[in-house]
């Protein structure tokens, strides 16, 4: 027999039992269709992250209040983060960049008839180039504004929704914070970083106004840091330790009274447990194309038995052990072969519903595709082998003989 009569005889087995070889390859569509959902969708969930780690930058490091301590014993009162220990990092710091100190919380604000509370953060006028937050329109407030304690305000690209209003509407409008005008000069570009502190969802105003008109107080929820080169992080790290330790007047037997804080590596952990994530559901995914491949090889082993009488008839009139041998193979391998390509339709067809219903971000690549479909045909050849072994060992004779 040619290797095109193998086929075509292959072929026509699978055509001859349509229904058989619906059920056989089910097993394979479900498979591949759930790895191939998956990876897309925790392929997405890792992209998002590193986009906020993109987004974020790697040169930034935060400061905030930590617990004292005294002879080993922790203190009630949580120690603060002051404007003085911002000073002090923006006089002393040689590594650092920029210096930002903020007061962040949640304030009555009022606009027209809308009346909603919103989280209201006092900071220096290069929060926005440290924090890589652009401008939709208008302007931030500068170093002058702040000083001369202007009630000026920069707000997020969602807030005038949360005030039921439009950015054209707000720009050049008053808002009252806590009773108090403030004048919106400008309106940030969409961050989509979400989360504590979300700048799309956040009021911004100069930091001398905020601490003294609406939040009346020196003491910082923060202080974000920007270094000049990221790659000596560890080198910035130790000068902030050492000034803010002096600053705090701090013992060399006390541990440190602040926290302080890479926000890089909480998002690269956060990429790291999502890609991790993603290998497993792929795997427990995989296990339905094992359970699909054993559904073949039952199926084949069937089919073995009951096409004994045609293996004789093939072997009587001169098809070798290697002719029948790769029949079968065929059979198993294009069956296992449909499938991937079928669950491969199936799975990005889910991810694409997944990510229209609940917004979630998919991607899906070639290497997925590859590893889907490469693994659904080798799970045909693995489990197709035992049974085509069995009907090429099969003695013409007694094939014959069989009833």
């Amino acid at each position: 027999m040619t290797y095109l009569e193998i086929l075509w005889v292959a072929f026509s087995a699978i055509r001859a039992s349509k229904l058989r070889s619906f059920l056989t390859t089910l097993g394979i569509v479900i498979g591949v269709g759930a790895v191939i959902t998956m990876i897309a969708l925790g392929s997405g969930a890792q992209a998002a992250v590193e986009a906020q780690l993109n987004a974020l930058g790697t040169d930034l490091l935060s400061v905030s209040a930590g617990q004292s301590y005294w002879h080993g014993v922790a203190s009630a009162n949580r120690v603060s983060v002051t404007s003085d220990d911002a000073l002090a990092l923006m006089r002393d710091g040689t590594t650092l960049k920029a210096v930002v100190p903020s007061i962040n919380r949640r304030q009555q604000v009022v606009f027209d008839d809308q009346n909603v509370y919103i989280d209201v953060i006092a900071t220096t006028a290069v929060f926005a180039q440290a924090r890589r937050l652009a401008l939709a329109q208008g302007r931030t407030f500068t170093e002058g504004d702040d000083h001369a304690r202007r009630r000026l305000a920069v707000i997020g690209s969602d807030v005038p929704d949360e005030l039921k209003t439009t950015a054209d509407a707000l720009l050049g409008s008053e808002i009252a914070i806590r009773g108090i005008a403030f004048e919106v000069v400008g309106i940030l570009a969409r961050k989509g970083t979400g989360g504590r502190d979300d700048p799309d969802e956040s009021i911004y105003v100069p930091f001398r106004t905020g601490q003294y008109r609406i939040f009346g107080t020196d003491r910082l929820s923060d202080i974000t840091v920007q270094v000049r080169d990221p790659k000596k992080m560890n080198a910035s790290i130790l000068e902030i330790e050492t000034i803010l330790r002096s600053e705090h007047r701090l013992r060399p037997e006390q541990p440190d009274d602040f926290r302080l804080q890479d926000r890089s590596q909480f998002l690269s952990a956060q990429a790291e447990a999502s890609k991790t994530l993603t290998y497993l559901l792929a795997g427990i995914a995989a296990v339905s194309l094992l359970v699909g491949g054993i559904g073949i090889m039952n199926i084949m082993l069937v089919s073995v038995t009951q096409r004994t009488r045609e293996i004789g008839i093939r072997k009587a009139l001169g098809a070798t052990r290697g002719n029948v041998l790769l029949q079968f193979l065929v059979e198993a391998l294009t069956l296992c072969l449909l499938g991937g390509v079928v669950g491969l339709v199936f799975g990005w067809g889910a991810a694409v519903f997944f990510s229209k219903l609940n917004g979630w971000r998919v991607i899906i690549t070639i290497e997925a595709v590859l590893l889907a479909v490469g693994f659904s045909v080798l799970v045909g050849l693995f489990f197709g082998v035992w049974p085509a072994r069995q009907a090429a060992q099969m003695d013409p004779i007694e094939a014959l003989r069989y009833e």
